[in-house]
């Protein structure tokens, strides 16, 4: 497995708070969250979301019958349900952070399918050959807006409300988090990012970068510049892990 990352406070706001995790003893666990809240509330949401839902799935994972989807799904919930639950307690227990929350979109690669993660609006993509193709949906009011139709993917880019995130990790009791699996063969770049880059970044962009540039550290670096090229209106993150069949 070969993977690389990136993370940027941007040009505007005064703190990352992004975080992100990598297991670089097995390569296989990666995350990336986009904290929010006042203070240093949404630093703290991100770096608690990815610090739990690791240590979940890495203190699990050795109990679990590898080929069973099932069960594998309900690790990595049960792993998001821990971190929601501490998060939540602490929005509650300390008003500075009051309201406090984050996205997350991890990845866990077993047996050649990557499982998925995911709870607000950043994402995974799966990168094969010269086609990108998103693999989580935003938690968003404008996503829901374009599935019932009431606007287009056009109108969604400057909608006004385009950054109202309908579900986050620690906002509630209980979010439902996405799960999703996938077969993924040797070649494959899985990405994770927060919307820092999706928001001024287009897919097609993400996908010719990762053509032209076969070093994925070039690619990282390359796009968290053109994010911040375009204003670095907010934190960037990513993680790119090119898939490798042992």
């Amino acid at each position: 497995m070969e993977w690389a990352s990136k993370t940027d406070i941007g040009k505007i706001r005064n703190k990352n708070e992004d975080s992100l995790f990598i297991d670089e003893k097995s390569n296989c666990i990666f995350i990336v969250a986009d904290g929010m809240g006042g203070h240093n509330a949404g630093e703290i949401a991100s770096k608690v979301a990815v610090e739990k839902v690791s240590e979940f799935i890495e203190a699990n994972l050795r109990n679990l019958n590898l080929s069973n989807d099932s069960e594998i799904a309900d690790l990595i919930e049960k792993a998001i349900e821990t971190a929601n639950k501490e998060i939540y307690k602490q929005s509650l227990d300390n008003e500075e952070r009051d309201g406090m929350g984050t996205t997350i979109t991890m990845s866990l690669f077993i047996n050649n399918r990557i499982y998925l993660g995911h709870i607000g609006d950043s994402r995974a993509y799966l990168l094969r050959g010269n086609e990108l193709k998103q693999l989580t949906e935003d938690h968003t009011l404008v996503c829901q807006l374009v599935k019932n139709g009431s606007i287009t993917e056009v109108e969604a880019k400057s909608h006004p409300k385009r950054n109202v995130i309908t579900k986050a990790l620690g906002t509630e009791i209980c979010p439902i988090p996405d799960i999703i699996d996938y077969d993924i063969i040797d070649g494959d770049i899985i990405i994770l990012c927060t919307d820092g880059l999706t928001n001024t970044v287009d897919n097609y962009e993400i996908r010719k970068s990762f053509e032209n540039k076969q070093n994925l550290q070039n690619a990282c670096d390359y796009l968290v510049d053109q994010a911040n090229d375009r204003g670095g209106f907010d934190n960037i993150t990513l993680i790119a892990i090119r898939y490798r069949h042992s």
